[in-house]
């Protein structure tokens, strides 16, 4: 009776089974190479971490995509995401285009929960395609025209916050003279690739905590930005601070890379602050709109 009961779930995963294999198969190598090379720089350090998190949010989400009962097979939708995101892959893996290498993922992804199960199954899983996007490597024109004009903006109000609390700093460009050392805001430190880490980040959470309220979820969505370039701030400020009162060997050494975690810390902090406070803001709303309706 145990055997009958579980060959419907064992014949069921089998289409699944063969799909992991080919995916193992075919991106295998791709990520392989990412491991090896870009992934393990600073810059793009927040690759292997995304990768995990939609593979969690992949499995979590499992046990709807592989109900056998509510399985709405829609090839029509299907094959044509499938043969795009083929094509792309191909065109990226031979002309060494991560952009379409990686991304290429997603389209496929689609397309095989599509086929094998449906649209109820593929809205189960939006959230881990759509993080998906943060980890695909972008290409190197636009983050180098994206990434100045935000080193600017850190540096300049770390520079200013500084010199309010009477710091003896100075800024050139992106470059901050604190009393007798010259520290070069880099683009791990406010690069486009840091604020795409704490966007993934803070669009996470708001993933994991799931408001009922649409303007809790929409205004939290909206000041990320701002909360990713403060916690960008708060980074260049520790390690400023760091190199200013212990030398420039802690600021480049092992402090070098705590304020990396200060960074994610901070940024955790600033959004579930925030998020506190548009809770109190929705719990005030319905009082004052009952308070008028009395009236």
């Amino acid at each position: 009776m145990t055997t009958a009961a579980n060959a419907p779930t064992r014949q069921s995963c089998l289409p699944w089974l063969i799909v992991l294999g080919g995916l193992l198969v075919m991106y295998g190598p791709s990520f392989f190479d990412l491991f090896r090379g870009l992934w393990s720089s600073s810059e793009q350090g927040h690759g292997p971490i995304v990768l995990g998190i939609s593979v969690w949010l992949l499995y979590r989400a499992w046990p709807e995509v592989s109900k056998p009962d509510a399985l709405r097979p829609c090839p029509a939708i299907a094959w044509p995401l499938i043969a795009s995101g083929a094509l792309c892959y191909v065109l990226g893996r031979s002309q060494d285009i991560l952009i379409f290498e990686v991304g290429s993922l997603i389209p496929t992804l689609a397309g095989l929960v599509l086929l094998f199960g449906g649209v109820r199954q593929l809205r189960t899983i939006w959230f881990a395609l759509f993080f998906m996007l943060f980890m695909i490597p972008l290409p190197g024109a636009l983050v180098d025209a994206l990434t100045q004009p935000m080193k600017l903006a850190v540096s300049h109000v770390a520079e200013q916050v500084l010199f309010a609390l009477d710091y003896p700093i100075a800024r050139t460009g992106v470059m901050l003279q604190i009393g007798p050392y010259q520290l070069l805001v880099a683009d791990a430190c406010a690069g486009l690739h840091t604020l795409f880490t704490l966007e993934s980040l803070g669009l996470l959470y708001l993933n994991l905590v799931r408001h009922s309220s649409l303007f809790r979820n929409t205004a939290l969505a909206i000041l990320i930005v701002p909360i990713s370039f403060c916690a960008n701030v708060i980074r260049v400020i520790v390690l400023t601070l760091v190199t200013y009162h212990f030398g420039d060997e802690a600021g480049q050494g092992f402090l070098h890379g705590f304020a990396g975690m200060v960074l994610f810390i901070s940024a955790l902090l600033l959004i579930v602050g925030v998020d506190s406070l548009l809770r109190l803001s929705c719990s005030r709303r319905p009082s004052l709109n009952s308070s008028a309706d009395a009236e």
